[in-house]
């Protein structure tokens, strides 16, 4: 078992009345997850950040999930080790294979009063079932578009499968919660659920913000003043669309427009994508202030994934005043307003997204003003009222089925 303090959010003393704080000492929370903290991702943050804010406000939580020696960060509260296996050609990731007798001693020690399941696995399958034969309430929650990922590796005729696969799993759960409007809405429309909220996404403005643009750290990378840049942030993996972005980079230089490019992220897919844009800059993987500055320090964000429920990156790059040019996508249909603080281009439209970028490329006003409208958007999340919701969600599912006994 692993354990780590939480580190509050600091906060602001206005000398206006403070809110009122939630008391959640009520919950009882086992949350399971395929990864916790052992590779950093969005989805993960997120779980932590939740995770924090219920143990703030006196709820109990234990997760589940896989441990491994050396995990990309501190888990926040406790965490219990499943049994799992690596993924095969992507070892970085592994697959909890069930919930095995110490974490089953452990769950029914912990008696938790709601489940909370993050990744449709095999032990998120037992953990649905646990909780259903004790008759607790299961909220699942939806991160990543599992169903879109066959087509990265040339298996697109299995997605109806898995597609059927998720929906057997979701609606054994009581309610669903998503991370946008437009991925709440394709769950809708593969029947997944009846029940489906949002938990949307939250951005740390102490991190993301246009204060933290440097011009010497640019200088240092061998980017002058006057260098427009186009941005790529994200794990490299070829489900982020990095053959999109590549070919969309090609299609400027081709085509004269000058521009420079910062890739920022690692992964299992960073020598083809270096190899492939000899010409970019690679920064690798950047944390807390240096991320901020690396993201700040762009002038246009390119997002072609279309693989995210959200988008934290494009969240983070409107945070920093950002334009964004993303794929017309979940996620990103609920952050980037078209011909407002961004451009969203029809997945895989090569011409289309370079024509997008392009008219950040020579209209310095178009750029400050796409990407003040993304800053004045950002300003809406919150992480508290954020987290909040889902809390809300725990209570209303004991209610409801506390009700049905």
């Amino acid at each position: 078992m692993h354990s780590t303090q939480t580190d509050p959010e600091t906060p602001v003393l206005t000398g206006k009345p403070r809110p009122s704080v939630p008391d959640l000492s009520a919950l009882r929370v086992a949350l399971f997850s395929g990864n916790y903290n052992y590779v950093r991702d969005g989805a993960n943050q997120a779980l932590n950040r939740l995770v924090g804010y219920l143990l703030r406000h006196g709820a109990a939580v234990r997760v589940y999930a896989p441990v491994v020696e050396d995990p990309a960060f501190e888990p926040t509260g406790d965490l219990v080790g499943l049994p799992s296996f690596a993924v095969p050609r992507r070892s970085e990731y592994r697959i909890p294979m069930a919930l095995g007798i110490r974490a089953r001693r452990d769950l029914a020690a912990f008696a938790p009063n709601v489940i909370h399941v993050s990744s449709p696995d095999v032990a998120g399958h037992r953990a649905v079932s646990w909780a259903r034969h004790r008759r607790l309430p299961v909220l699942a929650s939806v991160h990543t578009r599992f169903d879109t990922y066959p087509r990265y590796y040339n298996l697109a005729w299995i997605e109806p499968v898995l597609t059927a696969v998720l929906r057997r799993f979701y609606r054994r759960c009581d309610a669903l919660v998503a991370p946008s409007e437009s991925m709440a809405q394709v769950l809708r429309d593969q029947r997944m659920n009846y029940d489906i909220s949002l938990w949307s996404r939250g951005v740390d403005r102490g991190t993301f913000h246009p204060g933290r643009r440097d011009l010497d750290w640019r200088r240092s990378l061998g980017i002058a003043d006057d260098d427009v840049v186009v941005g790529f942030l994200g794990r490299l993996v070829m489900e982020k669309g990095l053959d999109v972005f590549a070919d969309t980079i090609d299609d400027l230089a081709r085509r004269g427009f000058a521009h420079r490019v910062i890739v920022i992220g690692e992964g299992p897919a960073r020598a083809w994508f270096e190899a492939r844009l000899p010409q970019a800059v690679f920064v690798g993987f950047q944390g807390g202030a240096d991320l901020g500055r690396a993201v700040a320090s762009m002038d246009v964000l390119f997002n072609p994934s279309v693989t995210e429920t959200f988008g934290n990156v494009t969240l983070e790059a409107m945070a920093c005043a950002l334009p964004v040019v993303a794929a017309e996508a979940t996620g990103s249909e609920s952050l980037v307003e078209n011909h407002v603080n961004g451009r969203l281009v029809r997945p895989g439209a090569i011409h289309s997204f370079a024509e997008a970028l392009r008219a950040y490329l020579i209209d310095p006003d178009l750029r400050a003003r796409h990407g003040a409208a993304g800053e004045a958007r950002s300003l809406d999340f919150s992480w508290d009222r954020i987290n909040q919701t889902v809390a809300d969600t725990y209570l209303r599912l004991i209610r409801q089925k506390q009700t049905s006994r």
